[in-house]
């Protein structure tokens, strides 16, 4: 069984990329004064601990999410092809 490459990438966007949003918008309610999840503005652009930062997380977290989704599906076809030939030959 293969995975669809695109379809996970979409999964696996969609779900960091809330996470990313929801956690800042969450420690924002909560009035915390966000120290961890600031750290993320080391790796994606524009992203702050704010409103519009959780937004940017958004976009950044799923074009993250996608990639590494993709990069799973893809790994694992390739080593579902190259177990299937061993296990028929």
């Amino acid at each position: 069984m293969e995975l669809r490459k695109r379809n996970l990438g979409f999964a696996l966007g969609l779900l960091w990329g809330l996470t990313v949003m929801l956690g800042t918008w969450w420690l924002l309610y909560w009035g915390s004064p966000g120290a961890i999840i600031s750290k993320l503005s080391g790796f994606y652009f524009g992203y702050t601990y704010s409103f519009v930062g959780g937004i940017v997380g958004l976009i950044w977290g799923f074009v993250d999410g996608f990639i590494t989704g993709v990069l799973i599906a893809w790994f694992y076809n390739l080593g579902f092809k190259v177990f299937k030939r061993k296990s028929s030959q």
